[in-house]
């Protein structure tokens, strides 16, 4: 998701330009699998002001049963990038803080949103992933999928540390 914004760098403030995005990731080092939505781009005082929304489609694994599953989400996105050099005088710019590092217009005016959609996707996942929310998980003595069916395990089988507790339900069921 690279542009070239040296036409709007050139161009006066406020100048706008707009893109429509369709991608589809493949390759193994992707964060999300689809991306779709709009990216508008307004030329400010110091860079580029960049409003995206974006419908993300990402592979998880379940967190209980560790099977995949494909999570959707839209992406509010919007951050100011800054050149690297100005446009007109070639000068390189003041230098750049540790949070703007993944916000700067490289030397040739190509705007990388790579980065900051990866972050932007990161922090809108869930931290535990479920593929559902009634997801039962995996059977503690086999590692069945218990979403696909019963397994044969005996539930018979109890944790020495957890034996009074067992005896307790026991007593109290009977």
């Amino acid at each position: 998701m690279q542009y070239n914004v040296a036409k709007l760098l050139e161009g006066p403030i406020g100048m706008s330009s707009s893109y429509n995005i369709e991608e589809i990731y493949t390759e193994a080092s992707r964060f999300t699998d689809q991306v779709t939505g709009s990216v508008h781009m307004v030329r400010t005082h110091q860079g580029v002001l960049v409003y995206a929304v974006l419908d993300i489609q990402t592979t998880l694994t379940c967190g209980r049963c560790l099977g995949e599953f494909v999570w959707p989400s839209t992406l509010d996105i919007e951050e100011e990038f800054f050149p690297m050099v100005d446009l007109h005088t070639g000068c390189q710019s003041p230098p750049i803080t540790d949070d703007e590092v993944d916000q700067r217009i490289d030397t040739d005016h190509v705007l990388d949103l790579t980065e900051i959609l990866r972050q932007y996707a990161i922090a809108d996942m869930p931290m535990k992933p479920l593929c559902t929310a009634n997801c039962v998980g995996l059977c503690r003595v086999c590692g069945s999928n218990l979403n696909q069916g019963e397994c044969n395990c005996s539930d018979t089988e109890v944790d020495p540390r957890r034996g009074a507790l067992a005896d307790l339900l026991k007593s109290q069921k009977g």
